[in-house]
């Protein structure tokens, strides 16, 4: 096991184009960090610099307190488990776990120990004798896995593992990986698009956004206090509204229609009176039929006991969600114009509308 460093690190392309802006970030020894983000935003190409595979432009990164900038891949004991599962199609499980053993001369002895040892914790000591092809998806990315930790590397690398898996195997294999961790200990960074993986499997996480780190807290202190509008309209399923109200010099809280919201003053902070700001709000937080939006309903989505209600107001989209019974009396339909307010319990959200950064804490 080993600490990782990121020392103000860069990444500039040809032509002057910058994909990685200066990121900071110390990974303590036995850490999962899920770095997340959406397609483009550098999150791969900040593990591959890592892995060495890209170089870096400026900083430094350290694995263990040594600055490896300089290093090939096989120097950095670092082990790499790929989005595709990267196996050899003519060699069994035993030969693929085993092949990166046999490069770097180990007994034999010594090389069965390893992969029986993996095996057993994966749960693929009977399927050894296989060929990928006759495996499913999540017993191929299984392997993939064990490969990487008969290495007994210092870092393991995931780049978005779970991918090519269905929805069923992804919830299966977020197990798998959780209790390995818990198992190893082994200081891992994770790479993922997906706000529910880097939710579930996180200790810390690094919010992505244009190469720039927008948030680095635990999957509690993204979810409960964002830190900018980028990370309360990415975390979350569904993800936060985000409505443009005014607040006036009594703390009177106003929405796009000029309707003043229910909500009470006092709860307001008073740096925000007589400014326009973005106010936050969770869909489960949100009450139907209370006072203040007026919200067009355009769609509702059924999912089982819940629902989501997608509506409306002037140009901003609001969702709520509630309990199927709420409206089994009166059901909401498409074309509706429906009045939606905050359940005045939970903590609104308040974000300044140029820069688009948390207002106060």
């Amino acid at each position: 096991m080993a600490t990782l460093s990121l020392r103000n690190v860069t990444k500039t392309y040809p032509g002057n184009v910058a994909v990685i802006h200066g990121i900071n970030m110390e990974v303590t020894d036995g850490e999962f960090i899920v770095i997340v983000g959406p397609s483009g935003c550098g999150k791969s190409t900040l593990m591959r610099m890592v892995a060495g595979l890209e170089d870096i432009t400026g900083g430094e990164i350290a694995i263990d307190g040594k600055v490896v900038n300089e290093l090939e891949p096989a120097e950095r004991d670092i082990a790499m488990v790929f989005q595709n599962y990267a196996l050899y199609p003519h060699m069994s499980v035993f030969e693929n776990m085993a092949y990166g053993l046999k490069i770097r001369k180990l007994t034999k002895t010594e090389i069965k120990q390893r992969v029986d040892r993996a095996a057993q914790i994966l749960e693929l000591a009977h399927l050894l004798d296989r060929r990928p092809r006759q495996l499913s998806g999540g017993q191929r990315q299984r392997v993939a896995m064990g490969r990487a930790i008969v290495r007994e590397p210092k870092v393991f690398l995931f780049d978005e593992p779970l991918s090519n898996l269905d929805a069923k195997l992804r919830v299966q294999m977020r197990l798998e990986i959780q209790k390995l961790h818990r198992r190893l200990g082994t200081t891992s960074l994770y790479v993922t698009h997906d706000q529910v993986e880097a939710m579930t499997l996180a200790q810390r996480m690094m919010v992505m956004n244009k190469g720039i780190p927008e948030q680095i807290g635990t999957p509690v202190e993204v979810f409960e206090k964002p830190a900018s509008i980028f990370v309360a309209s990415f975390i979350g399923a569904p993800p936060m509204n985000l409505v443009p109200v005014q607040v006036d010099e009594q703390r009177q809280v106003k929405g796009g229609n000029g309707a003043v919201l229910d909500i009470d003053p006092e709860t307001i902070p008073a740096s925000l009176a007589g400014r326009n700001v973005i106010m936050g709000i969770r869909p489960e937080y949100m009450h139907l039929h209370a006072s203040g939006i007026a919200v067009e309903v355009e769609m509702v989505e059924i999912l089982g006991s819940e629902q989501l209600i997608h509506g409306l107001h002037g140009d901003t989209r609001l969702v709520l969600r509630c309990p199927v019974s709420f409206t089994a009396e009166h059901p909401v339909t498409p074309g509706e114009t429906v009045q939606m307010g905050t359940d005045g319990v939970h903590p609104l959200h308040w974000f300044d509308a140029d820069t688009g950064r948390r207002i106060g804490d």
